[in-house]
């Protein structure tokens, strides 16, 4: 079990379905002692509606995320280099990370999250992929970082 880092950045293709899941767990689990941040490859897409759904199951307020893409999380004044630790959910994010971060001395680790877009036909066969990433994302955080502390 590790110490909580002080920031952490998950960064995912489109910002739109796993690194904004991760960054509301995060945020959940562990309250707001760790600045969590998230972002993408690329923002091109909103925040991803069965996310929000998986997530409100588990109490987990995503509708307000704006996505945004690494080059806009520079323009907004969040340094890549401010962050404790760069968590990469899909083989793309894990390259622009460890391209925009070859200059710092900073943790990139990959965790492969599935990406459940475009996965299942029915409704309920697409949540049940979206469980199973969320649930991926909540099993890579407590093997981490421990059991999610009671909400304050």
């Amino acid at each position: 079990m590790e110490k909580l880092p002080h920031s952490v950045l998950f960064c995912c293709d489109h910002n739109a379905v796993r690194s904004p899941m991760a960054e509301g767990i995060m945020k959940k689990f562990y309250g707001a002692g760790t600045y969590v941040q998230s972002v993408g490859v690329k923002n091109d897409m909103e925040i991803d509606g069965f996310s929000i759904a998986v997530c409100q199951e588990i109490d987990v307020e995503l509708g307000r995320h704006r996505s945004r893409s690494f080059d806009e999380m520079e323009q907004w004044g969040d340094d890549l280099s401010s962050f404790d630790l760069v968590v990469a959910l899909s083989p793309a994010s894990q390259r622009r990370a460890l391209e925009l971060t070859r200059f710092f001395h900073l943790d990139v680790e990959y965790w492969p999250i599935m990406d459940p877009t475009g996965l299942g036909e029915t409704r309920d066969a697409k949540l049940e992929m979206y469980r199973q990433s969320r649930d991926q994302i909540i099993q890579r955080l407590t093997a981490r970082w421990g059991q999610p502390k009671e909400a304050e």
